[in-house]
């Protein structure tokens, strides 16, 4: 008898993880087209607020018993500690780096992203990695090395990369990664969507105000903003916002995070297969081949362990959205 609900959570995993891999892996080049014209901060906070206050307004409205639970100061306080780390550190440093540096550059450091989670693991239990995830991580780190080609560096091509760009999307990661094992475990509402609309608002309240302090309300002018900036700001608010952060939410919330993070090597291979679609960037054996080792890397680190499978599957019980804080 509990053979349909756990077939039915499987395709839900499966759904989820498809939103989070293949949106997420275009949203580094919608983030291109939107900041061509808008200013990066202002615009990822109209983003999430707008993506927030319809989702608030969804759950309160339309929502089941969960989505319309009172929410509590507690439940605000850590909605606002993810949304500085996920939305102003994470997305925020992406989309101020993408001013400097190319999408596709800005995706292939996304990848240090579960080596910090394992890392971050590692030092808050004490227990080392199994060595499948070790093996998927370093898998990982090779195919971004390859996927950089970082004979560039030695022949002088490389000189447009922009040092700040880089550094600062690397400390995006780190704050994703930090902000992605806090929100698995710290108490929110038990209703995923309710819980997304709350991180979105704080986050979004957060990136205009770091909008505000660089200045950017002076440089936003509506009338010069291009129609392909505001299609693909409705792009990043409904998909990349409400679709795959409420996706990425609910993966947290069913499997452990070094599986929930294994996005970050795939999205590279959609943002890099983008750039030559729509970017005219062109995809040598060498993409390829670095590709596949990613592809790699994400199964052992899906298969390394049962505690890397969903939660919820290995219980084998019906599929139901459980408080962060019991996880």
């Amino acid at each position: 008898m509990s053979t349909m609900p756990a077939i039915s959570n499987r395709v839900r995993f499966i759904a989820a993880f498809a939103a989070v891999y293949l949106i997420w892996g275009s949203t580094y080049l919608g983030i291109r087209y939107a900041i061509e014209t808008l200013p990066p901060f202002l615009m990822a906070g109209a983003r999430f607020l707008v993506a927030g206050v319809v989702m608030f307004l969804w759950a309160k409205f339309f929502g089941g018993e969960k989505e319309r639970a009172s929410l509590t100061p507690v439940h605000w306080k850590n909605a606002a500690i993810v949304g500085a780390l996920l939305l102003l550190g994470g997305n925020g440093g992406v989309v101020w780096s993408e001013q400097r540096i190319a999408s596709s550059i800005a995706a292939l450091l996304i990848m240090t992203e579960p080596l910090w989670i394992v890392l971050l693991e590692w030092r808050r239990s004490g227990h080392r990695p199994p060595s499948g995830v070790a093996i998927g991580l370093s898998l990982g780190l090779i195919g971004t090395f390859v996927l950089i080609r970082p004979q560039s560096f030695l022949d002088g091509s490389a000189e447009h990369l922009d040092l700040l760009g880089v550094l600062v999307m690397t400390l995006s990661t780190f704050a994703w990664a930090t902000g992605s094992l806090f929100a698995s475990r710290a108490e929110l509402p038990k209703s995923p969507v309710l819980t997304t609309a709350v991180q979105m608002l704080c986050g979004g309240v957060l990136l205009m105000a770091a909008g505000t302090l660089f200045g950017e309300w002076s440089q936003l002018n509506l009338a010069a903003v291009s129609l392909r900036s505001w299609l693909a700001w409705i792009y990043l608010t409904v998909f990349g916002s409400i679709i795959a952060f409420t996706a990425y939410n609910w993966i947290l919330r069913n499997a452990s995070p070094s599986l929930a993070s294994t996005y970050a090597y795939v999205n590279p291979v959609i943002a890099v297969f983008l750039g030559w679609a729509l970017g005219g960037e062109l995809i040598t054996s060498q993409t390829i081949f670095a590709a596949l080792i990613l592809v790699g890397a994400v199964v052992l680190i899906t298969r390394a362990s049962p505690s890397h499978a969903p939660k919820s599957i290995v219980a084998d019980a019906p599929a139901k959205a459980t408080s962060l804080a019991n996880d």
